[in-house]
C-alpha cells in the first residue's frame, strides 16, 4: 500500500523533505512556544505513513521508532495547544 520502496531515491527525498520541515517548525516553536502546528502536521503525517508499517512489520526500526517519537511529539506539542 505505502507507494515509496525503501532505499529509493523517492523515499530519501520524503525523509529529507518530512526532517526540513520538522527543522523548521523546531525553529518557529523555539521563538514562539505556541506555534506548535507545523511540528504536529509532521509529526501526525509521519504517524498516519509509519504506524500502519510498524503494525504490518512488527519492526521496530525505523517504523516502530518513528511511530513512538511521532506519539510523543503529538501529546507532547498537544498539550501546549491546552
Amino acid at each position: 500500500m505505502f507507494i515509496f520502496q525503501a532505499g529509493s531515491k523517492i523515499s530519501l527525498m520524503a525523509g529529507l523533505i518530512s526532517g526540513l520541515l520538522a527543522l523548521w517548525g523546531s525553529y518557529r516553536v523555539s521563538n514562539n512556544p505556541k506555534d506548535v502546528y507545523l511540528l504536529l502536521a509532521v509529526s501526525s503525517l509521519l504517524l498516519g505513513v509509519m504506524g500502519p508499517r510498524f503494525y504490518r512489520g512488527r519492526k521496530m526500526m525505523p517504523a516502530g521508532l518513528v511511530t513512538l517519537m511521532s506519539i510523543i511529539m503529538i501529546i507532547y506539542y498537544g498539550s501546549r495547544l491546552l
